[in-house]
């Protein structure tokens, strides 16, 4: 049986090139709906919230320490 590994190499080197191809159009499609579903929670009302949310925080951190030593 070993002797006739040889004679598959051709197939075999297609149908890995074939899984190459589906997996990066796989991964093409979900980055682009990642990038949908994102867009629709930065329009929603919970992701205005959240990013709201995240600038006051970022602004209360700059504004917390006014030269004052850390305890």
């Amino acid at each position: 049986m070993g002797c006739f590994a040889c004679f598959d190499g051709g197939n075999r080197e297609q149908r890995r090139e074939q899984d190459r191809l589906a997996s990066a159009e796989a991964r093409a499609k979900a980055a682009e709906a990642a990038q949908r579903r994102q867009e629709q929670f930065e329009k929603s009302a919970a992701g205005r919230a959240a990013r709201a949310q995240l600038q006051a925080a970022a602004k209360q951190s700059t504004n917390s320490n006014k030269g004052e030593p850390a305890l």
